[in-house]
């Protein structure tokens, strides 16, 4: 499988792997989703993270493709480790939404089972050090649309061939804490996260990516094989221009 593979790495007829695990998706934003200031975002986050700073650069032109611009906070300054990090934001969901949520990898997201793509954390470092002394990143992103009805691994090779990459859990729970309207109903576009791995058996290696769903009342956290095709899924994805 792909990882982390810079678009300059790869062969010209590296974008045609996978081709076949898309699918068509008639699937959209039911819950009326649409992105909030950066502004607005940041009084969300330091609600629920007190110790960020509410600081941000500021950003002018979208890159073409992104929905808008989304504010991620550095998960440095939330806990030490990235897994902890993913903890933290998945139970301040449960605390946002009344304790509707479900995390099926409850107690299973140690670094043994869950790991960050390289890709995803090369374009952190350079979009951080262009956006240094601020407590919250601000990235163009889209949440899910753009790739619904494709695998995991599918998107993996189109964003290595150009200018996206891969939102991981992390990430993906920020936007979610921020736009509590993106999943709100069984019928949403379910939000993969192609910026993480998952293993849950060892021999079989990291061939599970995490996944934001919705079933009842509840938003789930659960994951699934990358090679998975739904029409009800689509990958979240940043986009870089450095």
């Amino acid at each position: 499988m792909t990882h982390g593979i810079a678009p300059d790495q790869m062969n010209s007829s590296a974008l045609n792997d996978f081709a076949d695990e898309e699918t068509d998706s008639s699937y959209v934003y039911l819950s009326g989703y649409k992105p909030r200031s950066i502004a607005e975002q940041a009084k969300i986050l330091h609600q629920h993270f007190p110790q960020l700073g509410i600081s941000w650069k500021e950003v002018v032109e979208l890159p073409v493709g992104a929905e808008g611009w989304f504010a991620i906070p550095r998960w440095r300054k939330l806990t030490p480790s990235y897994n902890d990090a993913v903890e933290l934001v998945l139970r301040e969901l449960s605390k946002q939404r009344n304790g509707k949520f479900t995390n099926y990898q409850q107690g299973e997201l140690g670094p043994d089972r869950l790991r960050e793509t390289i890709q995803k954390t090369k374009v952190f470092e350079v979009i951080g050090r262009h956006q240094e002394g601020h407590d919250l990143i601000i990235i163009g992103a889209q949440f899910g649309f753009e790739h619904r009805g494709k695998s995991v691994r599918r998107v993996r090779v189109i964003t290595n061939c150009g200018n996206q990459f891969g939102l991981g859990a992390f990430e993906v729970g920020i936007m979610l804490l921020s736009h509590f309207e993106r999943l709100n109903d069984f019928d949403d576009l379910w939000a993969d996260c192609p910026g993480d791995e998952y293993c849950y058996i060892t021999e079989h290696g990291f061939v599970l990516a995490p996944c934001f769903a919705f079933n009842g009342q509840n938003l789930e956290f659960r994951t699934g094989k990358i090679a998975d095709i739904a029409d009800w899924c689509g990958s979240v994805t940043g986009f870089h221009t450095q």
